[in-house]
């Protein structure tokens, strides 16, 4: 038996068998129809093929078990899977048709079986699947579907990744086949960005220390890096799709059960009869979005630019009594309403992509993606522009009308004096330079520590308020008992797994990209500002790499094992945040370095066309050296272009060398038995096409032969 066929053997061990666990919550409904909706449950379960075990969950909730009840019916559940591929252009050549072949040349992974069985589960019953949508539809109290982690394979993969300094190869192929391709492609870019990023680390230290502040050179040389690995992570990305034999695998569609359709229609050339939403319907809700980017740049740019007015006007203007705690007030507000305001924007941004009514999850989840940029941009950058284009250049113009901040002091001042603007003030040209600092190493730390350090202690809390709570109710008496009294002793530790993960949250790949996109935004932005930070980021995303790891294994659910050939809409951010950072770079160089006008407040000195020739210098730049990389690149076949470009030609050879055998093998038999036969296989001679008449070989034969006669030995034409 194969390593991958082996270990896919030890994971279902050590979870007795277990695919998948449902959580079936009936405390919403009335007994008989939680009853009923729990039977109707495991009986399309049982139809697709499923095997079922039911055991308590908690707080009024069930636990179903769910595995493949036959290997037959998981090789031919895996064979569909495959020819689907292979008929969508995935694969290369059609799997074995016989059952004990088709695993041979390909061994089952971790991640296609629990994918396979989870389609079983969640596919439409036209499809074959039982049609399970978790909290939607009719299924509202199917809490959650997910497999179990693997334990075993968990500690041993953060104890070899934790002794090493480089993710190689092989170690990305073994997440693929646990957690599927998806996963596997957001950490082989973790891992090729922080490869990429001791390029920025090692110019930024030369840039600190040897060049002028606001160096042009170091300005150049990240836009050219930038460009670079943007253009290289694609061709990358074809590579890394090839060796899993997913390339092309977007081109499948999952299709979205929420999707409400108008009419069905039949293709023209397919006949397949298809499920239709008007096109210009979608475009005019798509149009929704122009006024919720303007609500949203409203409401969390209004907020942010006043608590940045306040935040300069207690910090640098104001002297008088309680400053040192004034100061807090800004970061208070932040902090208050930010994440408040972020939310509702998100629920807002889920209802419009939900109205735009999308017929796959794709295309769903990339419109989604493309609404949550926005939040993120204007959260994480908008600080940074209003120091760098307004405060800094325009400070001396701008402070005198901070007036109407005054009332947020005024109880606490003791005089109109403490509230007069000092004269002689100057602006803190520090402030640009300490602002990109801390979102380059104190909030990367404050970050790692909320996504590890306090999940963690919130479970543990959670854990001891849980116990706490049964103990009382237990002293009290009459209160629902604990789950797992009625557990058999054997499965009582399994069990007790079960129900702590189910209380875990759901991992999101796109949380973790849209975090390395933002960090690269800060590279190409502002790193100008301050160069040390593409080292920074470089530590950072070393320990990223490994505490990533952990809260996937400890901290989250296990993930369904999706797959992709991409790390979809997110390389259109990365994209345009490079193009961006050609222009935001050229004019902070402009405007601050050597003896820029701009750092003491006196924009006067600020020639518009100068500056406006720098932007359009630097981007046209960028657009030249953006063409040349793609150029080159395209000039060059990658590796994995070379392998597929092999292994296409090796399946033609191989096909048309097995056609010629069998006919070889039929023309010997015949010759054999003395039969006489017909090199064509059918044993008839065929009629030709051509020019809309139909001519038999022998009459087109003829027909070359008597022109050929009939025309004298000097002459070319044929006629």
């Amino acid at each position: 038996m194969s390593s991958s066929h082996q270990s896919t053997g030890n994971a279902l061990d050590a979870n007795f068998g277990v695919d998948y666990v449902i959580s079936y919550r009936y405390a919403a409904t009335d007994k008989a129809k939680a009853e009923a909706q729990f039977e109707k449950l495991v009986r399309l379960l049982v139809g697709v093929g499923l095997a079922v075990e039911v055991r308590d969950g908690d707080d009024c909730s069930l636990l179903v078990f769910t595995k493949i009840a036959s290997e037959r019916r998981l090789l031919g559940e895996v064979y569909r899977s495959r020819i689907k591929d292979w008929l969508h252009g995935i694969r290369l050549a059609a799997p074995e048709k016989e059952s004990q072949k088709i695993l041979s040349s390909e061994p089952l992974t971790d991640s296609e079986r629990l994918r396979i069985v989870y389609f079983l589960i969640t596919n439409p019953r036209s499809e074959g699947g039982a049609g399970i949508t978790p909290q939607k539809g009719e299924w509202k109290d199917v809490e959650s579907i997910f497999p179990l982690h693997d334990h075993p394979f968990n500690s041993e993969w953060l104890k070899r990744w934790s002794g090493k300094m480089y993710i190689n190869t092989d170690d990305l192929t073994q997440i693929r086949d646990r957690f599927g391709e998806k996963i596997a492609i957001y950490f082989a870019f973790l891992q090729s960005y922080a490869f990429f990023l001791i390029f920025p680390a090692v110019t930024g230290a030369i840039a600190r220390y040897i060049l002028p502040k606001f160096s042009s050179i170091y300005a150049i040389a990240i836009g050219l890096w930038s460009v670079v690995f943007v253009e290289r992570w694609k061709r990358q990305e074809v590579d890394i799709a090839v060796r899993w034999g997913v390339r092309g695998a977007s081109s499948i569609q999952h299709p979205r059960p929420e999707f409400e359709y108008e009419k069905e229609v039949f293709d023209t050339v397919t006949g397949e009869k298809l499920k239709v939403f008007p096109s210009r319907k979608r475009l005019m809700r798509q149009l929704l979005q122009v006024p919720f980017a303007i609500l949203t740049i409203s409401v969390l740019g209004g907020l942010i630019a006043i608590c940045f007015g306040i935040e300069i006007f207690i910090s640098e203007v104001y002297n008088g009594p309680l400053k040192w705690l004034l100061v807090f007030l800004p970061v208070g507000l932040l902090s208050a309403l930010v994440p408040t305001l972020t939310a509702i924007l998100t629920g807002i941004a889920t209802r419009l992509t939900e109205y735009e009514n999308y017929a796959t999850i794709d295309s769903y989840e990339a419109a989604m993606t493309r609404k949550v940029f926005i939040f993120n941009f204007i959260t994480c950058y908008l600080p940074l522009f209003l120091t760098a284009f307004i405060y800094v250049p325009f400070g001396s113009l701008i402070v005198p009308h901070l007036d109407i901040f005054k009332l947020t002091v005024k109880p606490s001042a003791k005089g109109p004096k403490e509230l007069q603007t000092p004269k002689g003030f100057q602006i803190n040209s520090a402030r640009l330079q300490k602002q990109v600092f801390y979102f380059a190493l104190q909030a990367q730390v404050i970050n790692l520590a909320l996504e590890v350090v306090v999940p963690y202690l919130k479970r543990r809390g959670f854990s001891k308020v849980k116990k706490l709570k049964s103990s009382m109710a237990a002293r009290r008496g009459g209160e629902k008992p604990d789950a797992s009294i009625n557990d058999p002793p054997e499965e009582a530790a399994f069990l007790a797994r079960v129900r702590s993960e189910a209380e875990l949250d759901i991992y999101d790949v796109n949380v973790d990209l849209r975090e390395m996109c933002m960090q690269f935004g800060y590279i190409v932005l502002f790193s100008v500002v301050w160069p040390l930070s593409g080292f920074a980021y470089l530590v950072n995303n070393w320990v990223e790499l490994r505490s990533d790891a952990i809260k996937i294994c400890a901290g989250m659910r296990r993930p369904v094992p999706w797959r992709a050939d991409s790390i979809g809409p997110w390389l259109d951010s990365l994209g345009f945040l490079a193009w961006l950072g050609s222009i935001t770079t050229a004019a902070l160089v402009y405007l601050f370095g050597g003896d820029g006008p701009g750092p003491e407040g006196t924009p006067w000195g600020i020639k518009v066309w100068g500056l406006l020739l720098t932007i359009f210098c630097s981007e046209h730049m960028y657009l030249l050296v953006r063409l040349i990389a793609r150029t080159v690149l395209a000039s060059t076949e990658s590796p994995g272009l070379r392998k597929e470009r092999r292994e296409r030609f090796l399946v033609r050879k191989r096909y048309l060398e097995e056609s010629i055998g069998e006919e070889a093998s039929l023309i010997a038999t015949a010759e054999r038995s003395g039969e006489k036969i017909d090199t064509e296989m059918s044993g008839e001679k065929p009629e030709v096409k051509f020019w809309g008449r139909q001519r038999s070989l022998d009459e087109s034969l003829r027909f070359g032969k008597g022109a050929i006669s009939r025309t004298a030995p000097g002459e070319k034409k044929i006629q």
